[in-house]
């Protein structure tokens, strides 16, 4: 026995390498068997579309978990993972991607950012709705809050890539989808903008529609500035089309007798309605004032300066927006220009004249009624004659040649006479006015062509 002992303590030892090594190999093939298991299983889910997808092996045993997005998807799944060779069992822990009632999607945009929220139906959709954000609002930073769930409508991704390029025209506001539903809400970037997204919504796809669109366009701004020192009106900001920017300019040059017209006008859709017919007039109220600026903000009229003298300031505040299209407000604050000195009747003389050398008191043809335009320069004639208050004026009408002699004077006539009445009306004396008709036989120019008669179809101020 105490032989026995002593032989086998000497082969023993050298069992405990041998059990390592066996340990070892066995451990060694297992985990090779497992890492093969695991690659073909993960291969063989290659063309599957699922979400959170692991793949664990224990020996032949593979637990298989993962998000679907249909039930046969899943099973289908499962059952690719089954028919891997060498697997003996498939522990699934497979489920559905949880589904959205309502489906809901949105993007909304504010200074520095672009957030994407709500639902997608694929991964896949996620990256075509992130990149396409990323793309089409260069430098935006672009935030994906969005989860993955089922439930999305037809057409999804169509419906959402076209909405997210609404986002694009946005200074501000958001977007939603829900279910087939689109509303939006926000600023738009420019003008137009608004225009551009309804246009734009036109194309949504089949079975959808839009339960509301709340998007504001930036105000819609005309401005127009009359400068008394560099003697220029400064037309600024925006008119809806060609038409309607020669008709202003059009009214400027015949309101404004002295001014040189700036044009610096752009065209641009988005005017409110009656944008004309609320300009005109305004610019008619402008050209009465020493010194002023019109604003044109959307349906709002705003006008501010300086009068040449009370009676008009009253007039303008009296009678701004009266021809105005409905729904048009308006607001004057005018001011009176203090009172220039007097001048003896020789320099009256003189002002007279040089204003009636740039402009036309004018009547509607045929007729003694004066025209609108002309009120800027009636205004200015006012003035000077208040500066010379002691001086006696003949107001005298011309004509030109055309048609009966005694017609012409008495439209002479007529016309001096309403151009005194305009003076009294004002507030001047009636009897430092004298209005007497020449009919054509006074003319400046001779009668054989229009500008020759244009010359002679006058009123003088003649100071007595």
């Amino acid at each position: 026995m105490h032989g026995l002992f002593k032989w086998s303590s000497k082969w023993w030892p050298g069992v405990i390498p041998l059990v390592v090594l066996w340990g070892i190999a066995a451990w060694t093939s297992t985990a090779t068997v497992e890492a093969d298991l695991a690659a073909r299983s993960n291969a063989a889910l290659k063309d599957t579309v699922l979400d959170k997808r692991r793949i664990s092996v224990d020996g032949r045993d593979v637990t298989f978990a993962a998000n679907a997005f249909s039930e046969d998807g899943r099973l289908s799944a499962v059952a690719s993972v089954e028919a891997v060779p060498g697997v003996r069992l498939v522990n699934d822990e497979t489920r559905l991607v949880p589904e959205a009632k309502p489906y809901v999607w949105s993007a909304e945009r504010d200074v520095v950012r672009v957030t994407l929220g709500g639902n997608a139906p694929l991964p896949s959709s996620k990256s075509k709705l992130t990149e396409a954000a990323k793309a089409s609002l260069g430098g935006v930073e672009v935030v994906d809050q969005m989860a993955l769930a089922r439930g999305a409508p037809q057409r999804f991704d169509p419906a959402a890539l076209l909405l997210l390029d609404q986002i694009g025209k946005l200074k501000e506001g958001k977007v939603t989808l829900t279910d087939n539903k689109v509303a939006l809400a926000g600023m738009a970037r420019e003008l137009g903008g608004r225009e551009a997204v309804a246009a734009a919504l036109k194309n949504l796809p089949e079975g959808y529609s839009i339960a509301a669109n709340d998007i504001k366009a930036p105000p819609y701004v005309f401005q127009a500035y009359k400068d008394p020192v560099a003697v220029t009106l400064t037309l600024t900001g925006y008119v809806p089309d060609n038409n309607v920017h020669a008709t202003l300019v059009a009214a400027a040059g015949r309101k404004f007798f002295s001014e040189k017209v700036v044009d610096n006008l752009k065209a641009s859709i988005g005017a409110p309605s009656g944008f004309a017919a609320a300009v005109v007039p305004a610019l008619g109220a402008l050209s009465r004032l020493s010194t002023g600026t019109l604003v044109v903000s959307d349906r709002e009229v705003k006008l501010s300066g300086d009068a040449l003298y009370d009676a008009a300031a009253g007039q303008i505040r009296d009678g701004l927006g009266k021809d105005f299209p409905q729904g048009w407000q308006y607001k004057a604050e005018v001011t009176v220009k203090p009172a220039a000195a007097p001048v003896d009747p020789t320099v009256c003389q003189q002002l007279f004249s040089e204003i009636l050398s740039k402009g036309k008191i004018r009547f509607e043809s045929g007729k003694a009624d004066i025209v609108p335009d002309s009120a800027g320069l009636l205004d200015r004639l006012i003035e000077t004659a208040m500066r010379c208050p002691n001086a006696t004026i003949e107001v005298a009408g011309h004509t030109d040649s055309d048609g009966e002699e005694a017609a012409n004077q008495a439209l002479s006539e007529r016309r001096a006479q309403a151009v005194v009445d305009y003076l009294v009306r004002a507030g001047l004396p009636a009897n430092r006015f004298t209005p007497i008709g020449y009919g054509s036989t006074q003319p400046l120019a001779g009668n054989e062509n229009e500008d020759g008669k244009a010359q002679n179809r006058r009123i003088e101020f003649v100071v007595k």
